[in-house]
């Protein structure tokens, strides 16, 4: 049993660095999601908070956070990086990270369409609801949109999400799991934003396909398209630094994504 499994079973408090413009401290929070594992989260909460939002990263979705909130990988993934820019717009944010059961490579590759997943993403949900009863929207990048996506064709609130948010999405499927297209996004009832660079280079998430996308989310009762161009590309074309991860644009993409999913 490793050192994350020693913690035990509910819910494990620890407080974390502090960041400069905080509204209150990070925590780290660990959970019980499964019989004998543990779901860790960071967790950044303003006093008063409008909303929550669970912010999934790409990739292979091991953070790696450490008891003390430092997160070892990721930490430039877009929506892991913008972290404190949510909380200042209010929202209560949540990071998890890999499941205990899931620190070791690949992560949560190939797993993001499973229904231990989902357990786990739904013991998330309803520790959100425990801590306050404002609305909770899943908000996933690149590889997350997988998550998002497939969490909110399971789980209908409140056991899931009351909208969710998709940047970078993946459109193309491929060995790790299916893309959002495939899914039957089709029957969500809940609020879907999209968010989108125009010019993401990468294979997965060609923005030629976010028409079909938006044209698919027949029964979402408020969908909305949020599409960015400029800012900064560096480097390979499916990571953060490049336009895929809104490079240089954190402040504006963030605010935007904010006022929509605040305007319920």
């Amino acid at each position: 049993m490793n050192n994350l499994m020693k913690t035990g079973l509910g819910l494990i408090l620890a407080c974390c660095m502090p960041f400069t413009h905080a509204q209150s401290a990070p925590k780290v929070i660990d959970l019980t999601s499964r019989p004998g594992v543990i779901q860790r989260m960071l967790v950044l909460a303003p006093a008063q908070p409008k909303a929550a939002v669970i912010l999934l990263a790409g990739g292979h979705g091991g953070l790696q956070i450490s008891p003390d909130g430092n997160i070892h990988w990721g930490k430039d993934n877009f929506l892991v990086r913008t972290r404190q820019l949510f909380a200042d717009q209010g929202f209560l944010v949540v990071v998890p990270d890999a499941p205990s059961d899931r620190l070791s490579p690949p992560f949560l590759r190939g797993s993001r369409e499973t229904p231990e997943h989902v357990t786990d993403i739904k013991a998330v949900i309803a520790w959100i609801r425990s801590q306050t009863k404002a609305p909770v929207w899943l908000v996933g990048t690149s590889r997350g949109t997988q998550s998002a996506a497939y969490v909110a064709t399971q789980l209908a609130p409140p056991d899931g999400p009351d909208g969710i948010a998709l940047s970078s999405s993946i459109l193309v499927d491929d060995r790790e799991g299916a893309s959002v297209l495939s899914m039957p996004v089709e029957k969500l009832k809940i609020p879907v934003l999209i968010v989108h660079h125009e010019q993401d280079g990468c294979h997965l998430c060609p923005y030629t396909l976010i028409p079909k996308l938006m044209n698919k989310l027949t029964d979402a009762p408020r969908k909305q398209l949020l599409s960015f161009t400029g800012g900064e590309n560096i480097g390979n074309a499916c990571n953060s630094a490049a336009h895929h991860g809104y490079n240089g644009l954190d402040n504006e993409v963030v605010g935007k994504m904010s006022t929509w999913m605040l305007a319920n």
